[in-house]
């Protein structure tokens, strides 16, 4: 009888997860051509930086370099300590369209991502407002014109594709296969006209659409969750879309170490509690079902006809290789392929420690 119920469950769970998978491949269909878009408008890129004068040095001639006709680039220096500030003032002496906002200390809001964009939005020339980062570069020309050319009086805000750099490495692997998931669930909730996310270096949106929500007033003590916060905010079905042609991929780097992607992804995991109701409960549905799915595999697989669970097991792992590996070519990471089940693994068991990390750390501050 356990057995009985313990079978079924599985089954049931099998094809939840198959679901969400059929679920995230919806991005990769084209989407409808808009009506009524704008002609190329004047853009301003917005660009933080924080102690980036290498990287500034680095990856500033790509944006400097775009096929576009009118843009700006706002320069946000985040009191940065080495010789940031010099590396844009060389610039800027060679490029007009360069503009610097330097953000000093400020004691109420000491190391703000939030408040030094606000002080480069408010300061940026043109209405549509592409962002970056100082540690990232456009793939191609066309960043600019990809990312901008969808805007319509009622669509403001766009959500573009992030990569990391491809490095030679298990941990790159695994920093690439969660990036690629995340960005399966960021574009598909975006198709379904649910956005809950954005990748920060790669994201347009229009000032109306900022200031319609008085920008980051909200969660302006809370320190990360930038983009996250403001999509909650101010992304809704009629005003947002995602962009994922070629042209329009940002390239950075990748965390150095393990340990370092490992923190970034409890900082991520936390933020989830300030998502909507229906964003919390659906993503930890899709990772509790999958911890069950494998637990009860594994069970299974000692008590039950092997036969009946390899068979099930096979049908998800089918239908996930081709969701996986069709996103995965969509979005230039064919190379994840060929390490798909080790890499969800490895992942979920990153995660599952994350989330007891958490329990931990909650019950001793509790106590």
């Amino acid at each position: 009888m356990i057995l009985t119920v313990a079978f079924y469950t599985f089954v049931v769970f099998a094809g939840i997860q198959i679901t969400y998978y059929l679920l995230f491949s919806s991005f990769l269909f084209k989407q409808k051509k808009r009506k009524h878009k704008t002609d190329q408008v004047p853009v301003s890129v917005i660009v933080f930086a924080k102690n980036s004068a290498a990287k500034l040095q680095e990856n500033l001639p790509f944006i400097l370099a775009q096929d576009y006709p009118v843009f700006e680039i706002v320069i946000i220096n985040n009191d940065s300590i080495d010789d940031t500030l010099e590396v844009i003032d060389t610039f800027k002496k060679k490029h007009t369209q360069i503009k610097i906002v330097n953000v000093a200390n400020n004691e109420a809001f000491w190391n703000n991502k939030k408040y030094s964009l606000t002080l480069g939005i408010k300061a940026s020339k043109y209405d549509h407002l592409v962002f970056t980062d100082a540690n990232s570069k456009p793939i191609s020309e066309h960043w600019i014109s990809e990312m901008s050319k969808n805007f319509t009086i009622k669509r403001t805000i766009f959500l573009g594709y992030e990569k990391y750099r491809n490095e030679k490495s298990f941990t790159n692997l695994l920093i690439r296969f969660e990036n690629l998931i995340q960005a399966m669930k960021c574009f598909s909730f975006a198709r379904y006209g649910s956005p809950f996310m954005a990748f920060g270096n790669n994201l347009a949106y229009k000032k109306s659409a900022f200031f319609k929500v008085n920008g980051y007033i909200n969660h302006i003590k809370i320190r990360h969750g930038v983009e996250d916060l403001f999509i909650r905010d101010a992304a809704t079905k009629k005003n947002s879309s995602f962009i994922v042609s070629e042209d329009s991929f940002i390239e950075t780097d990748a965390p150095k170490s393990f340990n370092t992607w490992f923190q970034d992804l409890k900082i991520k995991n936390s933020l989830i509690k300030h998502y909507k109701f229906k964003h919390r409960f659906l993503l930890h549905f899709f990772t509790i079902t999958k911890a069950i799915f494998y637990l009860l595999a594994i069970v299974l697989l000692f008590f039950y006809p092997w036969e009946t669970i390899v068979l099930v097991m096979l049908t998800y792992f089918l239908i996930q290789f081709l969701v996986i590996g069709l996103s995965a070519k969509k979005l230039k990471e064919t190379q994840l392929i060929f390490f798909l089940p080790l890499l969800e693994i490895s992942l979920l068991l990153i995660q599952i420690s994350i989330f007891s990390a958490n329990l931990i750390s909650k019950h001793i501050h509790w106590k």
